[in-house]
């Protein structure tokens, strides 16, 4: 697959902040981890991910802007482009050991989503989107999984804990999906769920309580591989609301109703 200037722009930089977590992976140990808020810690290995792919996106694209999870907001000269990042999604998998965990990168243009990137460097997988241009997984074209039964459905979400707040439906909503699916994950890297679902590996998927960074690549990569992505009123405000639900059409729609019953209302 021949990829854009773009993306191969992202690839070099998530590859090489990829062999630098992979590397800490493998002495996740001796890691000096420092408490950044009960329950969400932040490593060196954090730190040094989120440097690489800064450093290498800068001297790519001079003057594009940055969000980012650690370092936050940071402006350019290009005020119509802008770099979501998350060096490392899944922090506590991580710091326990276990291989789902994920850099992020997406870029905005003029406020609209234009290319995504998801790469897991424990398992070598490299989730890549660009607008209108399709989504891939180590260059094998993606498409969201064609199920239409809720009852034949797995589903993603992410579950309120220590540390993230407390979204007092939660186990309501769970209550409601878990008596109609075939079966619930939560993986603890939101990133990587949604390119699951873009990956036809998840049929759906929902949290609330996420960041711009935690979303914004894996969304677009599920509306390139044919699925919806929205907020929960239906819109398209994820990345202010927090809020997103996913799936194919039939399963986005099928989702959506059933969270909606969730009482008291949001």
């Amino acid at each position: 697959m021949a990829r854009s200037a773009i993306i191969n722009v992202m690839v070099q930089a998530a590859v090489k902040a990829g062999r630098s977590l992979a590397r800490d992976f493998g002495e996740v140990q001796n890691l000096q981890v420092s408490l950044k808020g009960p329950g969400d810690y932040v490593s060196q290995a954090d730190r040094r991910a989120e440097e690489i792919v800064h450093t290498e996106l800068a001297r790519a694209r001079p003057g594009y802007a940055f969000l980012m999870e650690e370092s936050g907001a940071l402006d350019g000269d290009d005020n119509q482009h802008r770099w979501i990042v998350d060096p490392l999604d899944g922090t506590t998998n991580f710091l326990h050991g276990i291989p789902l965990f994920a850099v992020s990168i997406a870029l905005e243009r003029q406020g609209q989503l234009v290319a995504g990137l998801v790469y897991n460097p424990a398992m070598d997988e490299l989730y890549t989107a660009e607008r209108g241009g399709g989504a891939f997984m180590n260059d094998r074209r993606l498409r969201v999984a064609g199920r239409s039964k809720l009852t034949d459905c797995v589903i993603g979400t992410g579950i309120p804990h220590l540390g993230r707040g407390h979204h007092g439906n939660a186990l309501i909503e769970l209550r409601n999906v878990m008596g109609e699916s075939s079966g619930i994950r939560r993986m603890g890297a939101a990133a990587l769920d949604l390119a699951y679902v873009a990956a036809g590996r998840l049929d759906g998927f929902w949290e609330h309580g996420l960041s711009p960074w935690d979303m914004a690549a894996g969304a677009l990569m599920i509306r390139e591989a044919g699925g919806f992505v929205t907020d929960f009123d239906g819109g398209a405000d994820f990345l202010d609301t927090g809020s997103i639900v996913a799936g194919n059409e039939t399963i986005h729609r099928i989702l959506s109703k059933q969270l909606k019953k969730t009482l008291p209302a949001r």
